[in-house]
């Protein structure tokens, strides 16, 4: 017997993707006109991340999370690059990237069989299901987008009238 998707199941996808592409990639860009180059390589202090090394951070593991886990097609990743990053990649090619990023987990959670969130794949943190690496993608999105934002009225100074 072939298990079909449930309503839950679909909604579940379907507020992923709204998230990752109408939600918080809206709010970045928003963010991002705000800003110039030498803006988003600022860092608070050499503790901290710049919104250029967010951005790098948020590319890998989005494509990560979804694109290699949860599409299983191979990926290489450096994470430890996207943090060490001091080069000032423009802001155009930043937004580029990630937008790509976000249009290809797009795709593979569009073209994804629902009936597999329960089933187990290998992650670089160990056994994950594919609904936790899902769930881990969209809320890790989420937390990296409230940062940015949070620079960005850092370096700003100005309400950013982003909507909710």
């Amino acid at each position: 017997m072939t298990k079909s998707a449930t309503a839950i199941e679909k909604q579940f996808i379907a507020e992923a993707r709204k998230y990752l592409s109408s939600t918080y990639l809206p709010k970045i860009q928003g963010c991002l006109e705000t800003l110039n180059d030498e803006d988003i390589w600022w860092c608070a202090n050499e503790e901290s991340n710049s919104i250029g090394n967010l951005l790098l951070h948020l590319s890998g593991s989005t494509r990560m999370w979804i694109v290699s886990v949860v599409g299983n097609t191979p990926s290489e990743r450096n994470r430890q690059q996207e943090f060490a990053e001091r080069k000032q990649i423009s802001i155009t090619e930043l937004m580029d990237q990630l937008r790509q990023t976000v249009e290809e987990s797009d795709r593979v959670l569009e073209h994804l069989d629902l009936t597999s969130l329960p089933e187990h794949r290998q992650s670089p943190w160990g056994e994950v299901t594919v609904f936790e690496a899902v769930l881990h993608a969209v809320e890790h999105f989420a937390m990296h987008t409230g940062q940015i934002i949070t620079l960005t009225k850092i370096r700003t100074g100005k309400d950013l009238k982003l909507s909710v």
